[in-house]
């Protein structure tokens, strides 16, 4: 429940239409937290052969073959989108020996979805776009006893990236090539990155950028021995009032699981589904 600083009941601010205003302003901040990591990330290890190229309204993104990260986003918010620029995303791809994969926003120009369909493209995942207004008088404190939250200190990028990876692999043990897609994310210059305890031990972690009046939480996972303990919820109320100042809270979970639980129960809202497309080279 919201409260402002005396503890006192606030009234949530009106929840934002879900039209093509409020999509432009998801999918392009999307489009910039995604290019902001591809830079993190070549910082990190130029010999990678990471890539970001500006396309139709949005950003093609090449972060490794093989990664989830790699993706076109932002596309057709801005107006049509041409075959001459659809061919470019596709060529982008292909010339790493990547599959073309491409985010629709369901409020994107039409133009996009229609190519998309003539050229053969496969939906391979789904993904919600939820959204929160932020009241600037609220406040928000963990109601779980015996848990604290803050945010990492730059000397515990090893230990966030650890306690993150150990969350999304469900293990404790890790090699190295598990913790690769965590570690640009600490190290955006945008992000702010978050770690959990409960009593003594670490239990999870999550992170949050700031675009624009838009504050988007993303990779947050709980340790395997702390689940079902409050720590997401935790981590949500945190990146929450470390957003003061910000208009919207965003956050994208896959439909139906545990993270959409917990951001409803905040009061986060559902703006739109997005598909994510696939084309093989």
């Amino acid at each position: 429940m919201a409260r402002d600083v005396r503890g006192e009941q606030i009234k949530a601010p009106a929840m934002p239409f879900a039209d093509l205003k409020l999509a432009c302003q998801l999918e392009l901040a999307d489009a910039w937290f995604k290019r902001s990591y591809a830079e993190a990330q070549a910082r990190l290890g130029p010999e990678l052969g990471t890539a970001v190229a500006p396309v139709a309204g949005g950003y093609a993104v090449y972060v490794g073959r093989g990664s989830p990260l790699s993706r076109a986003v932002g596309l057709g918010m801005s107006g049509p989108v041409t075959p001459e620029e659809l061919e470019g995303v596709e060529q982008f791809y292909h010339s790493r020996a990547s599959v073309a994969r491409i985010e629709l926003c369901p409020l994107a120009d039409r133009s996009l979805l229609d190519w998309l369909n003539q050229k053969g493209y496969q939906v391979v995942e789904f993904k919600n776009v939820w959204v929160r207004p932020l009241n600037r008088g609220e406040s928000f404190l963990s109601p779980h006893p015996g848990m604290r939250v803050r945010a990492a200190e730059r000397s515990e990028a090893e230990l966030w990236i650890r306690t993150v990876s150990q969350g999304f692999l469900g293990r404790d043990a890790l090699t190295p090539e598990d913790v690769q897609i965590p570690t640009p994310s600490f190290h955006m210059s945008t992000a702010t990155c978050f770690l959990a305890w409960v009593g003594d031990e670490l239990a999870g972690g999550g992170a949050m950028a700031v675009y624009r009046g838009l504050a988007s939480f993303f990779s947050a996972s709980t340790r395997p021995a702390f689940r079902q303990r409050g720590v997401q919820t935790a981590l949500l109320h945190a990146r929450l009032a470390a957003a003061a100042g910000c208009d919207l809270a965003t956050v994208q979970t896959t439909p139906g699981n545990a993270s959409q639980r917990n951001v409803e129960r905040l009061g986060f809202r559902l703006a739109y589904t997005k598909l994510a497309l696939v084309r093989e080279p």
